[in-house]
């Protein structure tokens, strides 16, 4: 189907030159209002206090000294040891675990499985309110508080939202592999680790995204089980910041801020092709 315009003739789905600058418009205001938080946050980190209270857009001298101030009042690098390390390994246990149980639920047929798969994805529904006492009552009777224990153990019993993404994908992978594999002799082991794992790339580092920033970004779970300044993650140590002078440093705040969104920024600029690629064959398949 061809619609004629004036002179020229597009094909259905086109966009003819108005339309571009349209939705070139959209997508610049778009960009507008979700960069500028961002812009403020690094204008904010090269101010002076004084200049913060003057409430300027931008700084008048770029204060670059506020970086190092952050890391030298402040523990930061210690802050950023402790979330990176909690949250690769919080990342891995979820994203592996969570694989394993969607091989099985997408591959293994046992009487119950489809109501024990509703089971899973019916506990999405219950808020983390409800289970935060029990869960703590838990922990602090086998000795685990302030420990990062009760927040890396937990992820190792794979998340019921990153089961439902998986098993999406593996439904979508043809089962004719499987049975070569067992015609050689192959157990689900064998399958799993020979022909799900390898293909389930994207899948996996989509819920490893997911699981990363939950982690990188989690403040309540340092803040109920975590006491100890020396174990704090980026996200006390940035409410710390608040606490520690009598009215809250915005250039140092801002500053530390800025530090600690590079490397989910990072993540996600190198990642965002297996993201997006994880993302659409999880929701398309199955």
């Amino acid at each position: 189907m061809q619609l004629a315009s004036r002179n020229k003739t597009f094909k259905y789905g086109e966009i003819s030159l108005t339309g571009k600058v349209f939705v070139y418009l959209l997508l610049l205001l778009g960009l507008c209002l979700f960069g500028f938080p961002i812009f403020w946050m690094i204008s904010t980190s090269l101010k002076t206090l004084g200049q913060v209270h003057q409430q300027t857009l931008l700084p008048k001298s770029l204060e670059w000294v506020n970086f190092k101030e952050v890391f030298t009042t402040h523990p930061m690098g210690m802050y950023l040891w402790n979330t990176s390390w909690y949250t690769f390994l919080s990342m891995f246990g979820a994203a592996f675990s969570s694989s394993l149980v969607a091989y099985a639920f997408a591959r293994l047929r046992a009487r119950g499985s489809t109501v024990l798969f509703a089971l899973i994805l019916s506990t999405m529904m219950i808020p983390s309110q409800v289970t935060m006492i029990p869960q703590y009552l838990i922990f602090s009777k086998i000795g685990w508080v302030d420990s990062y224990l009760p927040l890396i153990v937990p992820s190792f019993g794979a998340s019921a939202f990153l089961i439902f993404l998986l098993r999406q994908f593996y439904l979508g992978i043809s089962k004719e592999m499987d049975e070569a594999v067992k015609i050689d002799g192959g157990g689900y082991f064998t399958i799993y680790f020979r022909i799900i794992l390898p293909l389930s790339i994207p899948a996996i580092a989509t819920a490893g995204i997911m699981e990363f920033m939950y982690r990188w970004n989690d403040l309540m779970g340092p803040l109920i089980y975590l006491s100890s300044q020396l174990k704090y993650p980026l996200s006390l140590g940035l409410a710390s910041f608040r606490g520690a002078y009598a009215t809250t440093p915005w250039n140092l705040l801002m500053a530390a801020s800025f530090v600690a969104v590079i490397p989910p920024l990072t993540l996600f600029f190198f990642a965002q092709k297996y993201f997006i690629q994880g993302i659409v064959i999880s929701g398309t398949k199955g």
